[in-house]
């Protein structure tokens, strides 16, 4: 019981993050698909031993959980659309197509979150520090946020 809350616990931060939100929302994968996927990743470390998938359904944020079997469904769709992803980048990569300029956009978007991460990461003890450092923190995010709702327009890529 106290996995099941751990884990819900930080599934709802995680999927209630704002930045998250936005990625979800332009990428292949659902939001349930992204729980499962979750779930499916990271809950072994957080029980520090391996769970079957009927525990891992069990996780799941709805009440009653899902079946095993809805459960593997789900995770099948979400690791095809993660190989399908992945297989893009590494299509427009062959081709040379991350060399246009209309590409910088998104690959400044990705160095912004890395810096955003690390920035979160290591918000400091001292109350007076700490306060300064959440509101750059979010200052931070709320730029992020807009550029990320920019970059999700199809004619962000049209020839300027």
């Amino acid at each position: 019981m106290r996995l099941k809350n751990n884990v819900q616990k930080w599934l709802i931060r995680s999927l209630d993050d704002p930045i998250v939100k936005i990625l979800t929302k332009n990428s292949h994968l659902t939001k349930t698909q992204l729980e499962t996927f979750l779930i499916d990743v990271l809950a072994e470390n957080t029980a520090a031993k391996s769970l079957r998938y009927e525990e891992k359904a069990k996780l799941r944020l709805l009440r009653t959980g899902v079946s095993r079997g809805a459960f593997n469904r789900t995770l099948r769709q979400a690791r095809r659309n993660i190989i399908q992803s992945v297989y893009t980048i590494l299509l427009l990569g062959y081709l040379g197509v991350f060399e246009d300029t209309r590409l910088d956009p998104y690959l400044e978007a990705s160095n912004k979150m890395q810096a955003y991460m690390s920035a979160y990461r290591e918000i400091p003890d001292d109350t007076n520090v700490r306060n300064e450092h959440l509101r750059i923190v979010n200052m931070f995010r709320e730029e992020l946020e807009a550029s990320l709702e920019r970059l999700s327009n199809p004619r962000s890529l049209s020839k300027m």
